[in-house]
């Protein structure tokens, strides 16, 4: 084997490593409650041809859902390598989808983007609190403490967050190792003892229980329905680490294990159906259940990961494409792009989280919360991923037909079992789902409104250029240096610095800033520059909505013998612009008034744009919308 080879599969092996501490987390804890949530939400009694049936609806479950339609499929509608349902809903974007359907499409997107801060919300409540709830097995009088500590253990869990997707992936990959390696040992030794529960590889089995227990069978789809989730966070969390790191964890060891455990959860049961009461924790002897409860929080912990990382990216990818509020996102490694830390979202998540543990207090009641948004984005992802196959890559009507038709087939049955959960919880996610999609909406169709308002006022620049020009204005030393969106025309700033100060420096820089539909655009086609004459440029900056746009940096790197920047010599004129909520045609009056308050919270654009502080002067512009 060559050096270089040797180096690729080791690079392999170590990108897989960090990926199942991060990606897999969710859905790899599952086997906690999944199982056991089945017979639950179903009013089901372990009897084999349940245990038989529900284990076969899970097997099967995980084949198509997690690997076909998830590590076969969806993860090759990447957008230049990332992944999430924002992306997918950028490949959409294009002149390929009429413009009334894309409209709808991307609105869909929007909200299935929405229902993801809903899990985020939720996964870690879940994971932790049903990890904890493993001590009341060997300590029965801990009962009022399990709250305490899965608050704890959340709270610490997003306090470390500012440290690093990498660094908690090198941490929690060797942790993740032990825990599938566990769950498939636990799960053999009861297989061992019941071999017949194999059987239910055979999908007849599913079927069979479909066909004579059909109410029952529906109903236990909302359990079973939870082995899959974290499908739609390995999809977000693609960018981080690539498609062929996350495919080798899952099929190498992840799938193997989870088969296994939840085969040993059957077996148990078929011999021990009491056991129902905790399956998982059931499978170890007594003197383990105390060294399995830590090792399940660890994971659950680690579980957790997997969606926060996958907001994290999805809050980065709406900020670019207008859909959010400037924030401050602070990149955590120096090699990897995508992996970032959003302090806002950070500490939303970990509120929302305790107070989910809190208020529903056990797994159980929490599990009918969890679901209904999964099985949601679930759809929607089916619907996108059938017009990326049409439009872009170009498949013909009968295949997308038939590949989307069997996906719907399953994914609107699990939706159609989780709907039932609603009253019982399953509103939560969705209510998410609505508050945001009406955030991002409404912050989208404000900035619309606010560069309509200001477009009625612009001035070309060649006009104003020729105006100073007549006048002989006055010329200072040094550059200044104005952000406007709309290259081409004159920045109200500029406008409003030259009547009040009656000075000019003697080179004025016009940068506008665009967001490609693309993740991340390569320096060398970074910048645009146009002479316009008499000390005046025109930039144009470029960037991909996963990148992070750094305007001294890249006005200093501009290759040009004319334009000759030097930062140290700038001055950085901008709009602050104050937004007035007012009868003009537009949004309804309460989004108009919501769009100016998030627009007043929004993080600096000196901030955003990594301007230097002392050399930022903000010009104020009120803008009635």
């Amino acid at each position: 084997m060559s050096e270089n080879s040797t180096g690729h599969s080791k690079g392999l092996a170590v990108t897989s490593l960090a990926a199942l501490g991060v990606v897999f987390g969710d859905i790899g804890t599952s086997p906690l409650y999944a199982f056991r949530e089945a017979f639950h939400v179903a009013n089901l009694e372990p009897t084999e041809q349940g245990v038989l049936g529900v284990l076969s609806l899970i097997f099967w479950a995980l084949v198509l859902i997690v690997s076909i339609k998830y590590l076969i499929f969806v993860m090759r509608a990447d957008n230049d390598g990332e992944g999430g349902i924002l992306a997918l809903t950028s490949l959409i974007m294009g002149d390929a989808v009429k413009t009334k359907r894309r409209a709808l499409l991307i609105g869909i997107g929007l909200f299935g983007t929405a229902l993801l801060y809903g899990d985020g919300m939720i996964t870690p409540a879940i994971s932790v609190l049903s990890a904890v709830e493993g001590l009341e097995v060997t300590f029965p009088g801990v009962g009022p403490w399990v709250l305490v500590i899965a608050c704890v253990i959340l709270v610490v869990l997003f306090a470390n967050q500012h440290r690093g997707t990498a660094v908690l992936g090198a941490l929690f990959g060797p942790i993740m190792i032990v825990w599938f390696g566990v769950l498939a040992f636990l799960g053999i030794v009861q297989i061992v003892k019941e071999p017949g529960v194999l059987a239910a590889v055979n999908p007849l089995v599913a079927l069979r229980l479909v066909i004579q227990e059909p109410r029952f069978a529906f109903l236990a789809l909302g359990g079973v329905f939870l082995v899959a989730t974290g499908s739609e966070a390995l999809y977000a969390d693609m960018g981080h680490f690539g498609t062929k790191p996350i495919r080798v964890a899952w099929f190498g060891l992840v799938f193997p294990a989870l088969v296994l455990n939840y085969f040993g959860q059957g077996a148990l049961l078929l011999n021990s159906p009491e056991a129902i009461e905790n399956p998982f924790y059931s499978l170890a002897p007594s003197w383990a259940v105390l060294p399995l409860v830590i090792l399940a929080t660890m994971a659950t912990v680690i579980a957790s990961q997997a969606l926060i990382s996958g907001v994290y990216s999805l809050t980065s990818q709406a900020i670019q494409l207008g859909y959010l509020p400037r924030q401050r996102i602070d990149h955590t490694s120096p090699h990897h792009q995508g992996q970032i830390y959003v302090s806002t979202i950070n500490w939303v998540l970990m509120i929302a989280a305790v107070g989910l543990v809190v208020t529903f207090q056990t797994s159980s009641a929490l599990a009918a919360a969890y679901g209904v948004g999964v099985a949601t984005d679930m759809v929607i992802t089916a619907i996108l991923i059938a017009v990326v196959m049409k439009e872009r890559w170009k498949w013909s009507t009968p295949v997308v037909a038939a590949v989307i038709g069997s996906f719907l087939v399953v994914d609107l049955t699990f939706f159609g079992a989780n709907i039932t959960k609603i009253p019982a919880g399953g509103w939560f996610p969705l209510v998410i789902g609505v508050v945001g999609f009406v955030i991002m909406a409404t912050w989208k169709r404000g900035r619309e409104l606010m560069a309509a308002r200001v477009s009625n006022a612009e001035f070309p620049v060649e006009r104003f250029i020729q105006s100073v020009v007549k006048t002989d204005q006055q010329r200072a030393s040094g550059t200044g240096v104005y952000l406007y969106s709309k290259a081409g025309a004159t920045p109200p700033t500029l406008i409003t610095n030259l009547r009040h100060h009656e000075v000019l420096h003697e080179k004025i820089v016009l940068v506008s800033i665009e967001v490609s539909g693309h993740p991340r655009v390569p320096q060398a086609r970074r910048s645009i520059v146009h002479d316009l004459g008499d000390g005046f440029y025109q930039v144009q900056l470029l960037y991909g909505f996963m990148q992070q746009p750094d305007v001294p940096y890249d006005l200093k790197n501009i290759v040009s013998t004319e334009f000759g920047f030097d930062d140290a010599k700038a001055t950085y004129f901008l709009g602050k612009q104050i937004v007035l909520a007012t009868d003009l045609p537009g949004m309804a009056i309460w989004r108009e008034r919501l769009f100016s308050v998030m627009h007043r919270n929004a993080s600096s654009a000196g901030t955003f744009f990594n301007l230097p502080h002392d050399q930022v002067v903000e010009v104020g512009i009120q803008v009635a919308i």
